[in-house]
């Protein structure tokens, strides 16, 4: 199929894509970054804006930098500009291993981070991501600009607390803690395709216990979830193989109403997410207690 037939415009500043915003129906609009999303949207006429603001040819949003509290990437900065950066492998590995796993590599050619996150599609590996890293998303209109945590960002399918008029322009990502372990792992039909089911954790441990422990999942509900009672469960305790056991399932059965597609049952998917929810507990601590004895 053919999209609905649009006005296209291309602005090359983000004061030029508020401006354009202004003047005309902020409902009627979608911004393109990539336009790995929007376009199947388009094409299968799921959606039919009255106009299309490209973003780009807004330099300003497409960026990685190293800040003292962590990294800051502009909205536009395409998947392969992280899988491809030092930085980001140094800092924050576990977004590194998420950016690889996300499609094919003409895909994380297109595709952006700002994107990825906007869209939010509950099989997307960044929000969950975004989770368990505390990210904070920055978004700006003409009223000004705004800072939105992760835990408030994403709302449920394909949808975000973005006000229409506003546009995400970069994502911050603190530095993890010292002593801190991370883990991701996703189940797939295929390498590329949607995770049936992903997960990732980190956590810390001090004194051979587990502190600040953030849990989250993917693609088993209408959006990424944070395991909050999971995480008070195992905040406070060593991370034995029976902990980590009660805690994975705890997660599992915190998941209300699991999704239900050809690929897997709602059942199935509960369970996979206890199944990953355990094992990235395990890996995370591992590297927690290498990090803390200098492994």
């Amino acid at each position: 199929m053919k999209p609905a037939p649009f006005e296209y415009v291309a602005p090359s500043t983000i004061s030029g894509v508020l401006e354009i915003l202004g003047q005309n129906d902020p409902d009627e609009v979608k911004l393109m970054a990539g336009g790995q999303s929007l376009m199947p949207l388009l094409n299968m006429r799921l959606s039919r804006p009255a106009l299309v603001i490209d973003l780009g040819k807004v330099a300003d949003l497409d960026f990685i930098r190293e800040t003292d509290e962590g990294v800051v990437i502009g909205a536009m900065t395409s998947k392969r500009a992280v899988e491809d950066s030092e930085l980001i492998l140094r800092e924050h590995p576990l977004l590194w291993e998420s950016t690889v796993a996300i499609g094919h590599p003409p895909i994380r050619n297109r595709g952006t981070v700002g994107g990825s996150m906007a869209q939010a599609d509950p099989a997307s590996e960044y929000p969950a991501v975004a989770l368990v890293l505390g990210a904070e998303l920055v978004a700006v209109s003409a009223r000004g600009e705004r800072t939105i945590p992760a835990d408030d960002f994403f709302v449920t399918f394909l949808t975000t607390c973005l006000e229409p008029d506003e546009v995400l322009t970069e994502i911050r990502i603190p530095r993890l803690a010292p002593r801190s372990g991370w883990a991701f792992q996703e189940v797939a039909r295929r390498h590329g395709d949607f995770a049936i089911v992903g997960a990732t954790a980190t956590l810390r441990l001090e004194a051979g216990v587990v502190v600040d422990p953030r849990i989250a999942v993917f693609g088993v509900a209408d959006r990424a979830l944070r395991f909050s009672a999971a995480e008070s469960l195992l905040t406070g305790q060593a991370a034995s193989d029976e902990m980590i056991d009660e805690v994975a399932s705890q997660a599992a059965a915190a998941v209300e109403d699991p999704l239900e597609d050809a690929h897997a049952s709602a059942d199935y998917r509960r369970h996979l997410a206890g199944v990953l929810v355990g094992r990235v507990l395990r890996e995370a601590a591992v590297r927690a207690a290498e990090a803390s004895t200098g492994a």
